[in-house]
């Protein structure tokens, strides 16, 4: 029998009056998400009555914040550094790297969001609005707000690069929802894409050098800048107790003088978080002498980082299995990380790093990318049970809180890049950022889902509004595409005041036509 639409959509919970909701949200299928460590759903419309739905909401507001900042913290304090370490032990030139590892370190919580969203047909509009909004707020609010802080020349080729691939990537998207379906051929397709993105990157540096015959890259790829909250070094008279308490402090005293009082109270707000984070994430940093060595708390990493790894994947399916029916799979790796922790600790010494310490940076990218994946169903299950609740699309919540979640971070960098005098550092990763997380997230998302269906993913369209999402984005890149170089390259004032005005402009019309189909509805 052909499931009914009751069956079938959780989002006519709201349809029910508040005594029914729980009950609906328990037999419907189709609000078992299946991913995430939380039945968001449940916890809605079952945990506490229903008069106390404004607090379950604002109670939820507040953990989605936290959740954005533990992806925030787990990319820039630990994947990143971890994925720069790899990519310094693997002699990867500057370019390469920094179209790929690092790539997919800054767009870490994009990437994931998205792969996580498209896991289940009702939120895969959730990560088309993540992205498009993000690739919308990153090429109008921040790329116009380096514009209006430090105007400039842009460098042309590059600029003039990143934008076609955009173009040909959104158009691309807007095919396979116009058509609501793609296949494995498209899926590898829009891969191959941005490894012609990569190519074209590198050939068109290697020309430039070449043409330049300048002494001033060798030059700057030596110069190190040091951007790391964790900057002392370890000397030989300190005991492994000191090391440990050391280590485990992620508060630089000459930074905390200096920062204003807004800062140090969001960085209060932190530490817990972060001293979590240190106890299980090893992270190398090649431009230091010891290249972070720290002996007693990569000890204590050896033991928890694979433990978190059994229990955070895939939502800690893996924590409660069983090996052949009797010995916990969790309590063999912890053992495993007691044999491996004591033989490191009793075969090393505090100041002199072993030479498998390069290890380390791939146990931490692995540890890190499996906690923002975790963090990231997290954020796609509780964004749909907010949808769910205040009748809003997927699509919506994708474009504002999804995208403003994983976009803020590049706005505060960018920005700041360009205050201190590198503001075509911060346009190039503008644009080449988003490419890297549309094609990736878009690409890797249906590339794992048809793994796992064995069918072609499909698309529920979220109707006029998707397609004003990808017509906004579209129009935005052709302008900038007309504009920047009839203007010669000169991205000033009036430019960015533009893209400012563009963006609000595109959110009122967004917003607008949502709530007209709530009204309609």
């Amino acid at each position: 029998q052909k499931p009914t639409n009751m069956e079938r959509y959780c989002d006519l919970v709201m349809n029910h009056t508040a005594a029914e909701r729980c009950t609906f949200v328990r037999n419907t299928p189709d609000c078992d998400m299946g991913d995430g460590f939380i039945n968001y759903l449940d916890v809605a419309f079952c945990l506490l009555p229903p008069y106390l739905t404004p607090l379950t909401i604002t109670l939820c507001i507040i953990w989605l914040l936290f959740l954005f900042v533990i992806l925030g913290l787990t990319a820039s304090k630990f994947f990143c550094p971890n994925l720069s370490a790899i990519s310094c032990s693997l002699h990867l030139t500057h370019n390469v790297a920094g179209v790929t590892f690092l790539a997919l370190g800054n767009g870490a919580p994009d990437i994931f969001s998205a792969m996580a969203a498209f896991s289940h047909p009702h939120t895969a509009g959730m990560a088309v609005g993540a992205l498009f909004g993000a690739g919308i707020f990153v090429t109008t609010v921040v790329a116009g707000n380096v514009a209006l802080f430090k105007p400039f020349d842009v460098a042309s080729r590059p600029f003039l690069r990143d934008v076609i691939f955009y173009m040909v990537a959104v158009y691309w998207t807007f095919i396979m929802l116009y058509r609501g379906t793609t296949t494995l051929g498209e899926t590898l397709g829009y891969l191959g894409l941005y490894v012609l993105y990569v190519v074209t990157v590198i050939v068109s540096a290697y020309i430039y050098n070449r043409q330049k015959h300048s002494l001033n890259t060798s030059i700057q790829n030596n110069t190190h800048v040091p951007e790391s909250e964790y900057t002392p070094l370890l000397t030989s008279s300190e005991s492994t107790v000191q090391i440990l308490l050391r280590s485990l402090n992620p508060v630089d005293s000459r930074q905390w003088r200096r920062k204003p009082w807004n800062w140090k109270v969001f960085k209060v707000l932190k530490i817990p978080v972060e001293v979590l984070l240190l106890l299980c994430i090893p992270v190398v940093d090649p431009d230091k002498e010891d290249r972070n060595w720290r002996r007693p708390l990569n000890c204590i990493q050896l033991i928890t980082a694979p433990l978190v790894c059994v229990l955070a994947f895939q939502s800690g399916q893996y924590g409660k299995h069983m090996i052949q029916g009797e010995f916990p799979l969790w309590l063999l790796v912890l053992l495993l990380g007691f044999f491996f922790s004591a033989i490191v600790f009793f075969t090393t010494t505090n100041d002199c790093p072993p030479k498998y310490h390069p290890f380390f940076a791939l146990v931490g990218f692995v540890v890190s990318a499996v906690l923002i994946s975790a963090a990231a169903s997290e954020v796609v299950s509780l964004l749909h049970m907010l949808g769910v609740v205040l009748s809003l699309s997927n699509t919506v919540l994708g474009l504002t809180l999804l995208a403003w979640g994983n976009s803020i971070g590049d706005c505060f960098s960018d920005i700041t890049l360009a205050r201190q005098g590198y503001p075509r550092m911060a346009i190039a990763a503008c644009f080449g950022g988003i490419i890297f997380n549309m094609l990736f997230g878009v690409g890797l998302g249906c590339l794992v889902q048809m793994m796992k269906t064995k069918v072609d993913v499909q698309f529920e369209s979220e109707g006029v509004l998707t397609w004003i999402l990808a017509g906004s984005l579209g129009l935005s890149l052709v302008v900038s595409f007309i504009t920047v170089p009839l203007c010669r390259f000169r991205l000033g004032r009036p430019y960015g005041i533009f893209l400012l005005v563009f963006y609000v402009a595109f959110l009122v019309v967004a917003l607008l036509a949502e709530f007209n189909n709530v009204l309609v509805f």
